[in-house]
Order: C-alpha cells, then sequence, then structure tokens
C-alpha cells in the first residue's frame, strides 16, 4: 500500500519569523509539504499559480494587497483551498475572507 500524497501548502505572510514557526510546525507533519513561502499577496498568488498548492495560508494584514483582497485570486491560481489566519478577531474580517472564498479562518 503506497502512502497518500501529501497536502501541498503555501505560505503568505509578511512576517518571515511567523512564515519559519509554520514551516517548522508543518514539516514536523508526513501527510504536509510546504512547497513556497512568500512575503507579500502578490508574491504568494504567483506562487500559487506556479505550485499549485492544495493550500494556501493567507495573513489578513500585509503591505500593499492584504491577505483577504488576494484569497480569490489565490484560490482560483492555486485550484485548492485558502485558509486565513490572523491575529484579527472582529467577525468583519472574518465574514470577509469567507466572502473572498476562504475555507476557514483560524485566529
Amino acid at each position: 500500500m503506497t502512502a497518500p500524497e501529501p497536502i501541498r501548502v503555501v505560505i503568505v505572510d509578511d512576517h518571515a519569523v511567523v512564515r519559519t514557526g509554520l514551516r517548522l510546525l508543518l514539516e514536523r507533519e508526513v501527510e504536509i509539504e510546504v512547497v513556497g513561502e512568500a512575503g507579500t499577496a502578490d508574491e504568494g498568488v504567483r506562487l500559487a499559480r506556479l505550485e499549485k498548492p492544495d493550500v494556501v495560508l493567507l495573513d489578513v494584514v500585509m503591505p500593499g494587497r492584504s491577505g483577504l483582497d488576494a484569497c480569490a485570486e489565490a484560490v482560483e491560481a492555486s485550484g485548492g483551498r485558502a485558509l486565513v489566519l490572523s491575529m484579527q478577531d472582529d467577525p468583519t474580517y472574518v465574514r470577509a475572507a469567507f466572502a473572498a472564498g476562504a475555507s476557514g479562518y483560524m485566529l
């Protein structure tokens, strides 16, 4: 019996320390493969288009375009799903994330 394909993930956050921490946590799981990291929403969409990950992890607040603004494009580019990670617990952000096509919102 062969092992299932890993869940391919792109991490998009403007803080390098956060990206590194998420990568280290995710890479501990044999079922997950981090295929790229980006520091801006535009870089994240470009990586999603290139790598076609199963999941794009998006921060909400980033310089330039926000993760919410890039969510729908990231989902379309990857053919996968978007999961928003944020410290913003305002319900307005949560509703906006789901309206933009996010599959989940984690604080």
